[in-house]
């Protein structure tokens, strides 16, 4: 960690700089759309650092485990004995190959980690392979922050590198686009529920495509309209759907016979990500991928940075398998170790059902344990927390206190890292969603001399 460079920062954020630049961050948190619902994204006063070789170490081997997950996408796609594995539900086998063939399923995702670079102790947690959210925030939280006084006395110090996203993104989506067969500029619809919360995100964006000249909207995906070989938003043209709505709220909320299905089936649309980029965003996904059986399908280098960087990750189900060289009877293992594990549900966001074992009571843990043996769940073995200090002001006084932080690297077709998302708090359960939190922008650095 570049310790030197956060206590400078630190000593520079006297008491009364720091009420002045928190009362300046929320005056402009609000008009520059960085809420979360009615929450700021917000709420701390000091960036994410990273040094440039920490950085590299993070991006190098996210690269080598982006490879593996590629191959067990490709694995999946052929086997159905493999697909069992994620415990797809009966619309999601049916949808998966609908979009099969033209671009990759992912023009964007996101492997959501702990990372302490001072040990090269990496551990991935999720795979955000479906919607990935936070480009927007980031990049504009970045901006905000390069314009804040603690920061530009930094800035005499330390040279400070920001990884802008939103020019990727934009360049993932034509380049997929390209790929599927489109042609000329497409005419995007940014496909989400008109009452989501991250909905100020999706205003950020829509205004990115169209400052470069690409047509954008904002669309509900129940105002979308297929009619004559042709999707249609409001008496807008659509020629290539950014997905931001989860496909299972999507089918639960408008069936398999939507207009968006429709016109993927049909290809009048490209739709990114597709629906087959669901098979790796299932939480099965790493243990997939951690599982001994499946070990075959990867390179030497691929296991290895599986070995280091996925911790030990299961489905839950009547089964015996390896845990550290001892061969265990998977749910009565599980039921007399609670404080070592997690239990998450396979398809769920923002926290939702995840339960620690070390925080859980047994009767909680075994009731759960019970529910995922037909409510398909994995468990993985806890991740050791990273904890770093955050200046805040808090009844209008500096305050600096330990945050739990996690690395969340934003990847571009499926095989480049590219910025980072990074979330605090004060509770284990790193997700802005779940209620809580805050977000930061990321920055690399170097000294100056």
């Amino acid at each position: 960690m570049p310790t030197e460079a956060i206590a400078l920062y630190h000593d520079l954020l006297t008491e009364g700089l720091a009420l002045e630049t928190s009362e300046e961050l929320y005056a402009r948190l609000k008009p520059l759309g960085l809420y979360f619902g009615a929450r700021p994204i917000c709420t701390v006063l000091r960036p994410h650092f990273y040094l440039a070789d920490q950085w590299e170490y993070l991006r190098s081997e996210t690269e080598i485990l982006l490879g593996a997950f590629t191959r067990a996408h490709e694995a999946c796609c052929s086997d159905a004995n493999l697909r069992e594995q994620l415990d797809l539900e009966p619309y999601e086998e049916e949808l998966f190959s609908a979009d099969i063939g033209a671009a990759v399923p992912w023009t964007t995702s996101r492997l959501d980690s702990f990372f302490m670079p001072s040990e090269d102790r990496l551990q991935f947690v999720e795979y955000n392979a479906e919607t990935p959210a936070g480009m927007g925030y980031e990049d504009i939280l970045a901006e905000l922050f390069m314009e804040l006084e603690p920061m530009k006395r930094f800035l005499k110090h330390y040279a400070v590198q920001t990884m802008p996203m939103q020019g990727r993104l934009l360049a993932a989506l034509m380049r997929g686009y390209r790929d599927w067969g489109g042609q000329g500029i497409p005419q995007i619809a940014i496909v989400d529920w008109g009452y989501v919360p991250t909905l100020n995100e999706h205003v950020i964006i829509r205004a990115f495509f169209e400052r470069h000249g690409v047509p954008a909207v904002l669309a509900d995906p129940r105002s979308l309209e297929y009619r004559d070989g042709v999707l249609w938003a409001d008496g807008f043209r659509v020629d290539l759907v950014y997905k931001r709505v989860l496909c299972s709220e999507l089918i639960d909320e408008m069936g398999l016979d939507n207009p968006i299905v429709q016109a993927v089936r049909d290809r009048a649309v490209f739709m990114t990500n597709s629906f087959s980029a669901k098979l790796l965003a299932k939480k099965g996904s790493l243990a997939f991928m951690s599982d001994e059986q499946n070990a075959h399908l990867f390179t030497e280098v691929q296991r290895e940075a599986i070995k280091l960087h996925i911790p030990w990750t299961r489905r839950v189900t009547e089964r015996k398998t390896w845990y550290r060289g001892q061969e265990v009877d998977l749910i009565p293992f599980l039921s007399e170790n609670r404080e070592n594990f997690v239990l998450k549900p396979n398809d769920e966001y923002g926290g939702s059902g995840v339960v620690l074992g070390w925080e859980a009571s047994s009767e909680l843990w075994n009731e759960t344990l019970q529910t995922a043996l037909t409510t398909p769940h994995v468990v993985q073995e806890r991740v050791q927390p990273i904890y770093r200090d955050f200046p805040s002001i808090i009844e209008g006084k500096l305050d600096l206190r330990p945050r739990f932080i996690d690395a969340n690297p934003y990847v571009f077709y499926g095989h480049t890292v590219h910025g980072c998302l990074t979330r605090l708090s004060s509770i284990a359960l790193l997700n802005v969603t779940a209620g809580g939190g805050s977000v930061v922008p990321t920055f690399l650095l170097q000294k100056r001399t």
